[in-house]
């Protein structure tokens, strides 16, 4: 496993890329997003996961910067963007996804996301087909319902809601990785003041709304609908990933009509942040055809 570097930070991940935050009012939806790249590229959106934020993609801007018109967004009930008061199901991320595009005058755009964010990708592509020219599936969710994980994840979110303390959101994005040591302290300040803002507890009760065992059920893929997605498709899995074994992320790639496999060794759910090299080549290796 390669050495993590004693002291790294969000800026240092940032500091050599030419990029800008801010916010899209994609219909009713505030939409927060670091961005890299520009107009005359193809669009690409990247997506987070449940109770994550755009920071997310901060090892990925820079190199896909350089081939796309690159926006990693906050999902709303998620880091800074608006905070609905319902619970938050597949079909509420797919509205604000459909808004940021019109938003951006993008008629189609390719779509990468890790674990929730490659849920919605792939529903996506399954609903809005001409919309989309790829999807990249990192770690996705959608294929399983382990009441034993989604315990774990929704105990260690309540809980870092409830008291975002240090340690508690160390434990949350400790879940997220092979090594812990990942876990920097300035990742654990960047989610701490999401984690603090005062709406937060409302939103982490509605965007943890598919950890609900029928909840999910009814928002999950079925075999059926995994066929009919025919967009071409790479599922990306890791070695260690805390939500499910690597034979799920074959089992996925196989039924999707245009899918492909790639096998991340040594990190766990959040690959693109834990072994970014490996992920940047892999990835821009899919969207670009090399």
């Amino acid at each position: 496993m390669p050495e993590v570097p004693r002291f790294t930070s969000v800026w240092s991940d940032l500091n050599q890329v030419e990029f800008d935050q801010g916010f899209l009012q994609a219909g009713p939806f505030r939409t927060r997003y670091l961005h890299s790249g520009d107009a005359s590229k193809p669009l690409l959106l990247l997506m987070h996961g449940t109770t994550g934020h755009a920071e997310a993609y901060v090892r990925n801007l820079k190199s896909h910067g350089e081939h796309f018109d690159t926006y990693a967004i906050d999902f709303i009930g998620h880091g800074y963007s608006s905070k609905p008061e319902h619970p938050l199901e597949i079909r509420h991320y797919i509205e604000q996804v459909r808004a940021v595009l019109d938003t951006l005058g993008a008629e189609k755009a390719y779509l990468a996301g890790e674990s929730l964010g490659g849920w919605v990708a792939a529903k996506f592509a399954q609903v809005h087909p001409e919309r989309v020219e790829k999807i990249g599936l990192n770690t996705p969710g959608g294929t399983m319902a382990n009441p034993k994980v989604m315990e774990r994840l929704l105990t260690l979110s309540a809980e870092a809601a409830e008291d975002p303390s240090w340690e508690r959101v160390r434990a949350r994005l400790e879940w997220l990785m092979a090594d812990p040591a990942t876990v920097t302290d300035d990742l654990i300040k960047t989610r701490q003041m999401i984690f603090q803002q005062p709406d937060w507890k409302m939103a982490c009760r509605m965007n943890m709304a598919l950890q609900d065992l029928e909840t999910r059920k009814r928002n999950m893929f079925t075999d059926e609908d995994l066929r009919s997605i025919e967009t071409e498709a790479l599922v990306i899995w890791t070695t260690k990933d805390p939500s499910g074994p690597v034979d799920e992320g074959r089992r996925m790639a196989d039924l999707l009509a245009n899918g492909r496999l790639a096998v991340i060794e040594n990190a766990g759910h959040w690959p693109q942040y834990e072994q970014a090299d490996e992920f940047n080549r892999i990835h821009l290796d899919f969207l670009l055809g090399r």
